[in-house]
């Protein structure tokens, strides 16, 4: 009778955060290698909660650096393969690159320096850099928390969001959005004064309203190895995204496929930085010209980075080959997906009622759909039902915050139809 052979571990991952792209890395390296993470949150989250494919370690104190480096040793110490500390959120990317120092002996951190963190995250500095190397960027200009707003050229509708996310992720106040869309200058002085009361000094990036609704958002991320050299690059359409307060911005449903000249732009921006590992770009498109305009370079994987294991292009496989395997980093055959984290019926409203015939078209020959919180090799009976439940209770949420006639208006105005 044959012995099954049990291979050693490759892997110990262990991921910051709770939300849904933190368990989506989880899944990633356990599709890559059968791996269980060990995933690490300030409190529970349903996202990770009842999941056989991880253990989650509940921390109240991870947002404090130094009970984060503890965590992490204690964690490493105990695993039975080489481990390494990866993360969703800006603001433990940030952490962990500032105290690589106190983790390195034990674990892997795939992050950029600390130099390069604050030139991508500070979005002034980006802006700054976009205009250098003529890459599309919406006109922009800079207020802080707490000042007037002054002598003000841009045309509204306007949109106002933190140049630094970590101080934003500490402030609280009500109305707080990850991202304000403001009408009028009166908008703007009331953004300015709360947030600035509320104890945010930082600077807010004001960029002038680029017209159109979701369907008109481009998703495009790259992997660079240790030399600064581009590996991997791969996007999609985004379809919608989420309205809710907390979540607004991510997509809910992209379309995987080639967008060229995107491509080449988010290359020249981390090949010009000397980037190395994951870097995810928010792009729009004008739909009056075609423009593709950056927003920002995010440090990391996105939350919506299932789309990318989806594709074919497994995350995990390229943090593993570039940093336990010399520097051998997968070369995907990359196959066209549907990513959503909304019931099919739903995406299928909006994409008749929003969205140009041609992207339909594509979207009714996509054979492959991925939704990153169900999986075939985590079932428990009370995570499937909540993930069931999570998914229906999208139509609620979209009929409060983003009905289907919004969408159309948005599509409409996008098209020159609504606005001077």
């Amino acid at each position: 009778m044959s012995r099954r052979v049990v291979r050693p571990a490759v892997v110990h991952p262990i991921i910051l955060g709770g939300d849904a792209g933190a368990y989506s890395l989880a899944r990633a390296f356990h599709e890559a290698y059968g791996v269980r993470s060990t995933v690490v949150t300030i409190v529970s989250t349903r996202n990770v909660r009842y999941s056989t494919i991880l253990d989650n370690v509940i921390e109240p104190g991870l947002d404090d650096p130094e009970v984060m480096v503890r965590t992490i040793r204690e964690i490493a110490a105990r695993a039975k393969a080489p481990a390494m500390v990866v993360t969703c959120v800006d603001w433990y990317v940030k952490a962990l690159a500032e105290h690589r120092a106190k983790i390195e002996d034990v674990a892997v951190v795939p992050y950029t320096t600390p130099d390069l963190l604050d030139r991508v995250m500070d979005k002034q500095r980006f802006s700054e850099l976009c205009v250098e190397l003529g890459v599309p960027h919406p006109r922009t200009v800079v207020r802080h928390g707490g000042e007037r707003v002054g002598a003000f050229d841009l045309r509204f509708p306007i949109i106002a969001k933190p140049g630094d996310n970590v101080a934003w992720h500490h402030t609280s106040f009500p109305g707080k959005r990850k991202v304000h869309e403001l009408a009028d200058q009166a908008q703007l002085e009331w953004l300015l004064r709360t947030a600035g009361d509320a104890g945010y000094r930082e600077p807010f990036i004001i960029q002038e309203f680029v017209p159109g609704n979701d369907s008109q958002m481009r998703i495009m991320t790259t992997f660079s190895d240790e030399k600064g050299q581009v590996r991997m690059a791969h996007g999609g359409h985004v379809l919608l995204e989420e309205h809710t307060p907390g979540t607004l911005g991510n997509p809910a449903a992209i379309l995987t496929g080639p967008l060229p000249q995107i491509e080449a732009d988010a290359r020249t921006l981390v090949e010009h930085l000397g980037w190395t590992g994951f870097a995810n770009f928010d792009i729009k498109v004008d739909p009056r010209d075609g423009t593709g305009y950056f927003f920002e370079l995010n440090p990391r994987t996105g939350r919506s980075n299932f789309y990318l294991t989806a594709s074919g292009i497994n995350p995990a496989m390229y943090w593993v080959g570039e940093h336990l395997q010399g520097g051998r980093v997968p070369d995907p055959r990359r196959v066209p997906v549907l990513y959503r984290i909304v019931p099919g019926f739903l995406l299928r409203r909006y994409v008749r009622a929003a969205t140009e015939p041609a992207v339909a078209a594509r979207l009714r020959k996509v054979k492959r759909v991925g939704h990153p919180l169900k999986y075939s090799r985590d079932r428990a009976w009370r995570r499937d039902l909540w993930v069931r439940v999570a998914e229906l209770r999208q139509v609620r949420r979209f009929r409060e915050f983003y009905p289907v006639s919004a969408a159309k208006a948005a599509a409409y105005a996008g098209s020159g139809g609504g606005r001077d």
